[in-house]
């Protein structure tokens, strides 16, 4: 594991407890899930951005025939 940072956030309670049930993990960990989330949707939308723009060299049955 990379080394770690200490912070200290404000969040509201509310939003610390739906989170927490969401998760069902601890403060630590639902704070971690959820910032792994937001980096993961920041690669999805530059994913969805080649949509269209990238061609492969092989077809949609080869991929699914060499599994």
């Amino acid at each position: 594991m990379q080394a770690a940072r200490k912070v200290t956030v404000e969040v509201p309670a509310e939003l610390l407890t739906r989170a927490q049930k969401a998760s069902g993990a601890g403060i630590t960990k639902t704070i971690r899930t959820g910032l792994e989330l937001v980096a993961a949707g920041r690669a999805f939308e530059r994913l969805l951005r080649l949509q269209g723009k990238v061609r492969f060299s092989r077809s949609l049955e080869e991929l699914k025939a060499d599994r």
